[in-house]
């Protein structure tokens, strides 16, 4: 089945392709400059024989790594925490709902102000988007504990400390590697529109501006073309790795693999 998926967004995809091909040279004026969809790819296949795309990419890639590692590691203890400790979570949670709606592409100008070095900034900025759906993806595998396996492993003695350990982490596990996945596509997302919006040296989003300041419309798809293959790279990778370690979830979910 997951060959038939493959083989279905590959089709959609061309498709989509052909479409904008057919309708750029043939049905937009011709006061208006796009480049066609063939153009595009060319300028996208070229990219990684530029050495300035490449260190723009590395830059990028260093950001979006190091903001999702570091959101992980405050979202999740944090969410087991609340998670664990009702009181604590009911005290704080109206603080989290204010916070959480705030767009975070709207703090980037105020980062920007409050953060004077460049990359501490742009993975800050990262980082306060990526907690938000690690946190409360945790905090909802928290909730779908049983409490049935929670109580019988009381029931021999275990401390709490044993029941975070041997139930609630590892039933919260597949929400917590649900919540990364989530997080990875926003943490990219923020990384390319912190580069285009305070600059910089290097980056994806670097590219971009110093394309569009040529008047390169080609570039500048081609560079967002690359951003987006490592989107859905990023997905399907952390997609199989679920897969791969939480398959009992899915079999006592009745998640589909169509």
């Amino acid at each position: 089945m997951t060959i038939a998926r493959l083989l279905r967004g590959a089709a959609g995809a061309a498709g989509f392709l052909v479409a904008g091909e057919l309708v750029i040279r043939f049905g937009i004026s011709e006061d208006l400059q796009f480049p066609a969809p063939s153009t595009i790819l060319l300028e996208a296949v070229r990219l990684p024989a530029d050495p300035d795309f490449l260190a723009g990419l590395g830059a990028t890639l260093t950001n979006w790594v190091l903001g999702l590692l570091i959101a992980t590691a405050i979202a999740v203890p944090v969410g087991v925490l609340l998670g664990a400790l009702a009181p604590v979570e009911r005290a704080i949670r109206p603080v989290l709902e204010f916070l959480r709606p705030i767009p975070s592409v709207a703090i980037i100008p105020l980062a920007i102000l409050l953060i004077p070095v460049d990359e501490l900034m742009k993975i800050s900025v990262i980082v306060y988007a990526s907690v938000w759906p690690i946190l409360i993806n945790t905090l909802y595998g928290m909730h779908d504990v049983d409490p049935l396996a929670k109580e019988s492993l009381r029931s021999f003695g275990f401390g709490p400390l044993a029941v975070l350990t041997r139930v609630s982490l590892p039933s919260a596990a597949p929400f917590v590697a649900t919540g990364v996945r989530i997080a990875a596509g926003i943490a990219l997302v923020l990384a390319v529109s912190a580069e285009l919006l305070a600059g910089g040296v290097a980056g994806i989003g670097v590219f971009v501006n110093l394309a569009g300041s040529g008047n390169r419309t080609d570039l500048m798809m081609a560079a967002t073309v690359w951003a987006g293959v490592l989107g859905v790279l990023a997905n399907v990778l952390l997609l199989a790795g679920e897969r791969r370690l939480f398959h009992w979830h899915r079999m006592r979910t009745g998640a589909s693999e169509s």
